[in-house]
Formats: C-alpha cells, structure tokens, sequence
C-alpha cells in the first residue's frame, strides 16, 4: 500500500500551502535527474509537488488529493517515452491478379478436357500421374504434369474454386507471373516430397498439391511481414492460424484424398511465401517481368507434358 508521509527536501519544492499537508510518493528512482524530469512534468500541468530522499532513493512526492493525478500524468509521460514502431508501409496490391486467375482455371480446364479426349492418343493419367519416387527413377515430369490431372468434374471444381481464391491473394502479394511460377514450384516440391513418401503402387493426381502450397505460401508470405510492425501477436499469427484451420478443413477429409500431398504442399508453400518476404527476395524478384515469369510457369507445364508423351510414345 502507498505510504503516506512527509518527505526530506533535496532540491526545490513547488507547495505554495501554509499548513501541514501530507504527502504521497508517485515516483522514485536512484538518478535525480530522473527525479527532475519528472517533477517538470508535474509542474507542467500545475500539480504541486516537493523532491526527497530517504538517503537510497530519489523521491517524488504529491500533496495526497493530488496523488490519482499525478500517477496518471506519469504514467502518459512514460508511455511517451517507449519506443515507437515504425508504421508498416502501406500494402502495394499487383494488378492483373484477376487475370491471372482466369488463366489458372482455363488451364486447368483445357488440361482436363485434352486429357479427358485423351488427345494424341496417350492415357494422360498413365503418362502423368505422380507415382512413387518418380524423380529417381527419371520421371521428375510427373511432380508437375500430375497438377493438372483430375478424377472427375468434382474434383476439378474444387481446384478451380480453392486454388483461384488463394491464387488471387497470392498473385496481388507478390505478383501474378511471381505468384503462379511459386504456386508451381509450390506444388513441384510439394509432389516431390509426396512421391518419396508415399506407398508402393500408390498414385496421386490433382492440383490440390498446388492448391495448399498457395495457402502455406500466402499465409507464411502474410506471417513474416507482419513480425516487423503487428502491435499485437494476434496480427502476426492469424495468418497461420487461418491457413492451418483451412488445411484441416478442406484437405484432411474424403476418402480419396491425398492427405500427404496436401501436408507437403502447404510446407513447400510455406518455405517459398517465408523467401518472397525476405527484402532481398523482393528486390531480386522486383527485376524479373511478371510476363516473364508467367511465360516460364507456362513453359514448364508444356516441356513436362512433351517429356510425358516423349517417354509414353
């Protein structure tokens, strides 16, 4: 509990009162300069007050009705003195992140159509399907062909609808050529991981491994550039928290459903959103055109398929 008494005069008092008053500690410190800086505070705002000692300490002391304010003016002086965060630079959005959207999903489509004809005459879930260790056995196409694979219309709505969606936040993030070339690195990794992991005589198709790479990637990309500025953990690990609730409902469920692939996918995701938020990452990425890079992810969707054909014929 405060004390309540009267102190020993060190330097100077501002009390102007003729009759005994009893006064109330609001501040101590060993630095009398410190004592000082405070006292001006006081005088400042009128309040009357006298510095002491008790031989250890530094005192400040308040005639006792003045006490309640006295700790809330010192208390504003010292939120004053914490250090400031920089305020976060505003968000740059990147446009033809709608467009670039719609090609992801005519992509998609075309893929499932030509596949569904099965044009050129190849069983294009045979040349392309992810199967176990397909890098070390030289068929390193099948992390990427298997993307654009599906079992069904069903299937295929569902990596339309989720992989546009985050496709689109990624591609305003960080840019549609950069987003979509990550989003098929993601997915690449994500395959290979799978491939080394996953049982005999299994096989995996679908973009689901994209899809979940883009959420990671999203999310850890959202994650590490809030760390510098977010006033409270919560900013900082919504993100996650968010991607990970998604992760569990929508990739976790459904008989036929790749559990692994979408857990690598999301990791390799999240390691690609962690490098685009590092400044050096931005600045050498902020050299390359979006064209370019969206030309490249093109690029090596095709030159996988022609390694397909080329070894299915």
């Amino acid at each position: 509990m405060p004390v309540t008494r009267h102190p020993s005069p060190v330097t100077h008092t501002a009390l102007n009162a003729s009759t005994p008053v009893a006064f109330h500690e609001v501040y101590r410190s060993p630095n009398l300069d410190a004592c000082e800086q405070r006292a001006l505070v006081l005088r400042a705002v009128g309040i009357e007050h006298v510095l002491g000692s008790d031989g250890a300490m530094f005192q400040v002391f308040v005639p006792e009705m003045f006490a309640a304010r006295a700790h809330e003016e010192l208390w504003r002086y010292e939120q004053e003195l914490l250090p400031k965060q920089p305020p976060q630079p505003p968000l740059a959005l990147h446009s033809f992140a709608v467009g670039s959207t719609l090609i992801y999903g005519f992509v998609l489509v075309l893929c499932g159509y030509l596949a569904g004809v099965q044009v050129g005459g190849f069983d294009w879930i045979d040349a392309g399907a992810l199967r176990p260790s397909a890098t070390s056995t030289g068929e390193g196409w099948r992390v990427v062909t298997a993307l654009s694979l599906h079992g069904d219309v069903g299937h295929l709505l569902g990596n339309l609808a989720f992989g546009g969606l985050f496709g689109f936040f990624a591609a305003q993030l960080i840019g549609p050529g950069t987003a979509w070339l990550s989003v098929l690195l993601g997915g690449a990794l994500g395959n290979w991981v799978d491939s080394l992991l996953m049982r005999s005589g299994h096989i995996t198709i679908g973009a689901s491994t994209a899809v979940f790479a883009t959420l990671g990637m999203v999310a850890a990309y959202a994650f590490k550039r809030h760390t510098g500025g977010a006033p409270r953990w919560a900013h900082r690990w919504a993100p996650i928290v968010v991607a990970v609730a998604l992760l569990a409902f929508t990739g976790t469920g459904g008989e036929r459903t790749d559990v692994l692939a979408h857990l690598t996918g999301f990791a390799s995701g999240a390691v690609i959103g962690l490098l685009h938020a590092l400044d050096s990452t931005s600045r050498f990425l902020e050299r390359i055109p979006q064209w370019l890079s969206g030309a490249l992810a093109c690029a090596i969707l095709i030159g996988s398929w022609a390694c397909a054909f080329a070894a299915a014929g």
